[in-house]
């Protein structure tokens, strides 16, 4: 394997690792969280964060991924200063604007919390949250800067220790506050992440000053920004695209939960029962869900320079066999992921939660999002082969549908006509980015692992389904019932892997393929 190939695999396995523990981290938080203020309160906490991304992104214009194409490509001139520069004026635009925004919305909170938050106890977390905008700007550029030197393991450990002072700062505030209120208590949760965010803050600034390029003799910031110009442009030609992706994701997001509470009340559904059917969807289903894409997620970053790097070469080849690893990565994760929470939905809900309700969400949504976990290798791809715009327009046609969706089937059906909605929008969004994908440069799918995979995946879930049928006519205990079939049914799925040479990676490229 050539010195590129293991540095896009190590990159890889260190984020994908780091996002493991994150995930494990933040779902024992978003666990104590959830069983303290129940589905109420989790609506609360969801309806008062939107904003905030949407600040976010218009902050960073898309900057952290140029600044890791920039870098690296400045690093491998010998080019210091350029990267010293690049990480300057990245962090001058996105510090002014991050604080000129973060001022706005302090001073506006008030009116904005009369239109975007339906239940108004939502008002201190908003509050509560919106001062982490300027340091998570900041901690995305340094991220950028280490992604382009390709020292992945710094950006793992700020994220491990992000999450780690976030669980201890949820457990303090949400405790301390909680005899004050629901409301008191999530802004206590909302607050925690400003605490851990500078704290990961720090630790990119310290990793910087030991590792980081030294200061050239002579250099200032003055020096930096005005020989900037040049450098801003180039960083904007590759982040604006971006960051019309990003503004609308956030504008949808901000706008989500007023449009999803709007469709329950015309379903005839009041305020605090709708806020609570949201916190059920949004806080229980949709953490569960997102849990296993951390590996397509991490494949993700380090996809788009490799993809990119192999179509500036017009290796096509190269192109292909990494689509094709990460299609079948996202193949092997998201297979078990969807049977099992899909076939063990209702206990799940029970045995995390407490919340058996939220089982049929999980139910509705678990096939649908299937597609989800091919969904972020397929952005990666787009974006790699300088198809920014494409991932784009996907995403706002996805999105317009998704909304139209919601809002017809929320308003008729209740709260499971917006999981359909939303599924909906999944499907959408992943099939338009595989059609432009094919469009492009065609898409060679080999059909010998994914056959495999399926014939591993139906023996999983006969194994797995009579095993918890055979576990509960023993009246066992339901934790008991969950915990062991779960694991004997990914026992049956892995082995059932190793058996038939799913596993076997060396033999990829000479598979039968077809094109699509």
């Amino acid at each position: 394997m050539s010195q590129h190939g293991q540095s896009f695999m190590r990159g890889t396995l260190v984020l994908s690792v780091a996002a493991f523990i994150n995930r494990i981290l933040g779902f024992i938080s978003g666990m104590y969280i959830a069983r303290v203020l129940g589905a109420e309160g989790i609506g609360i906490l969801m309806m008062a964060h939107p904003l905030v991304p949407l600040v976010i992104t218009i902050t960073e214009l898309g900057l952290p991924v140029a600044i890791s194409k920039l870098v690296a490509e400045a690093h491998a001139r010998g080019e210091r200063i350029k990267v010293r520069r690049i990480l300057h004026v990245s962090i001058a635009v996105t510090g002014f604007l991050s604080v000129a925004l973060t001022t706005i919305s302090l001073l506006g909170s008030e009116w904005i919390a009369s239109i975007l938050l339906s239940d108004q106890r939502a008002y201190y977390a908003m509050l509560a949250i919106t001062p982490i905008a300027p340091i998570v700007a900041v901690s995305a550029v340094l991220k950028g800067y280490f992604r382009g030197m390709q020292q992945m393991k710094t950006i793992a450990a700020s994220d491990v220790l992000e999450h780690t002072v976030q669980i201890a700062c949820v457990l303090a505030l949400v405790h301390l506050l909680l005899p004050y209120g629901v409301a008191y208590a999530a802004a206590g949760a909302m607050a925690a992440s400003v605490v851990s965010e500078a704290i990961s803050l720090l630790f990119l600034v310290t990793s910087y000053k030991l590792y980081g390029e030294s200061k050239m003799p002579g250099e200032t910031w003055a020096s930096h920004l005005k020989q900037g110009r040049s450098t801003l442009g180039e960083l904007l030609q590759i982040g604006l695209p971006t960051t019309g992706h990003g503004v609308i994701h956030s504008l949808y997001s901000t706008f989500q939960p007023l449009l999803i509470t709007t469709s329950l009340a015309l379903a005839g559904i009041g305020t605090a029962l709708a806020t609570k059917q949201f916190g059920m969807l949004a806080g229980y289903t949709f953490p569960l869900l997102f849990m296993p894409s951390f590996i397509t997620q991490s494949l993700s970053t380090a996809l788009i320079p490799a993809i990119g790097e192999a179509a500036a070469n017009k290796n096509s080849l190269l192109i292909h066999e990494r689509m094709n690893q990460a299609m079948i990565l996202g193949l092997l994760i998201g297979a078990p992921a969807t049977i099992i929470l899909y076939e063990w939905a209702t206990p799940l809900m029970t045995l995390i939660y407490k919340a058996p309700d939220a089982g049929l969400l999980l139910k509705i949504l678990a096939p649908m999002f299937f597609l989800h976990y091919f969904e972020a290798p397929l952005h990666a791809i787009l974006i790699g082969l300088g198809r920014a715009k494409a991932t784009l327009w996907n995403y706002i046609i996805a999105t317009v549908f998704k909304v139209v969706a919601i809002f017809v089937f929320g308003s008729q059906f209740g709260i499971i006509g917006v999981a359909f909605g939303i599924g909906i929008g999944i499907v959408i969004q992943t099939l338009l980015n595989f059609s432009s994908i094919s469009s492009s440069i065609g898409f060679y799918l080999h059909i010998r692992p994914y056959l495999k995979v399926g014939i591993c995946t139906m023996l999983m879930v006969i194994g797995g389904h009579w095993t918890y049928i055979y576990l509960v006519s023993l009246d066992k205990p339901q934790v008991s019932c969950v915990i062991i079939s779960i694991v004997c049914s990914l026992l049956l799925y892995f082995i059932s892997l190793l058996l038939t040479g799913t596993l076997n990676w060396k033999r990829t490229r000479h598979r039968f393929s077809i094109p699509w």
